[in-house]
């Protein structure tokens, strides 16, 4: 029987489910939204709210506690730096699962678990800044100048080229005009 024994084994040694449970979280709180297995997603939701939680708590010891669990240090950066801050006026349940339609090769349950505004940080990583807004308007007549620039680009290159065909019609007149004297020398000798 089973009775008091929690959590699932994954198919895993207690190592190998300990070194996955840190490798997904360290994905999920790099790139805030990773597509995984249901049960790992179930998984690993309570540890990276707790890593969540130290990055708002903030102090020296919070993030020596998060390194000794998260492989990368600018993971924990990110966190500390980023996710936290804008997690602080939420009491608790900064993750999110979505279950998504079973893996077409096993069939296996699958699941999306991300941030809980994982669409704003994305929104607020697109849009420019205010100083980068303002001087997008130079930009688009700079662009809208250019057009105009590559027609007169195109005159330059047709009157290149025309000068080009005139010179050879000119040279091809010389050459002929130089076998007709020589023809001519010929005849008087």
């Amino acid at each position: 029987m089973r009775h008091r024994k929690a959590g699932r084994h994954l198919g895993r040694d207690s190592a190998h489910r300990k070194a996955l449970y840190r490798n997904l979280v360290t994905d999920l709180l790099r790139y805030e939204r990773i597509t995984t297995t249901d049960a790992k997603a179930r998984e690993i939701r309570p540890i990276a709210e707790k890593m969540i939680t130290l990055g708002r708590r903030g102090d020296l010891h919070a993030r020596r506690q998060a390194l000794r669990y998260i492989y990368d240090r600018y993971v924990v950066e990110k966190l500390f730096d980023d996710i936290a801050p804008r997690m602080a006026d939420r009491p608790g349940g900064y993750l999110r699962i979505t279950r998504l339609e079973p893996r077409k090769g096993d069939g296996a349950k699958m699941a999306v678990i991300e941030t809980v505004d994982y669409q704003e940080a994305l929104d607020l990583a697109e849009a420019p800044p205010a100083d980068e807004a303002e001087a997008a308007p130079d930009e688009a007549e700079a662009v809208a100048d250019e057009p105009q620039a590559s027609i007169e680009a195109d005159d330059d290159v047709e009157e290149s080229v025309a000068s080009l065909e005139t010179e050879e019609v000119e040279a091809e007149e010389a050459e002929s005009e130089d076998a007709g004297d020589e023809e001519a020398e010929d005849e008087e000798r």
